[in-house]
């Protein structure tokens, strides 16, 4: 199991045959700007760090954002209330600051087996920070 983050530009209009009718058929289409994957096993370091919502569910830090505790109430919250790149950037930057001035202490938190540690955090919030600073509006989208 593991985390899919992808940043998403502005929405374009594509035209598409049905591969069953033959029909063209119009379709909106965001064009894909970033795309990374990161193993679950590091949540509690991102946790520890400041940036597990930023991450790993970005929609809860919406301002209309309530704890429902229900799944599916959750999950259309998340479609219906996007999340750009510019709304974490601030998360980011203080979380990476913060595994950057404490490795030691986030050491502790690198999964037994290997998949998920620190050494491999670290490069992936640095880039997924860059993508957000150089692609403001784009939609933040995850696949948990």
């Amino acid at each position: 199991m593991s985390l899919d983050v992808t940043l998403l530009g502005e929405e374009n209009a594509v035209e598409c045959i049905c591969s069953e009718c033959g029909h063209k058929h119009s379709k909106t289409e965001r064009e894909m700007l970033f795309d990374a994957n990161i193993t679950h096993n590091l949540t509690d370091m991102a946790e520890e760090a400041g940036i597990y919502e930023a991450c790993w569910r970005p929609y809860k830090l919406h301002s209309d954002y309530k704890e429902t505790g229900e799944l599916n109430k959750e999950y259309d919250f998340e479609i219906h209330h996007p999340m750009q790149a510019k709304d974490i950037i601030h998360l980011l930057e203080k979380g990476l600051a913060d595994l950057k001035a404490r490795p030691k202490y986030f050491k502790k938190f690198d999964a037994s087996n290997g998949w998920g540690i620190y050494e491999q955090f670290v490069p992936w919030v640095s880039k997924y920070l860059e993508a957000c600073k150089e692609n403001p509006n784009a939609i933040i989208e995850t696949s948990r």
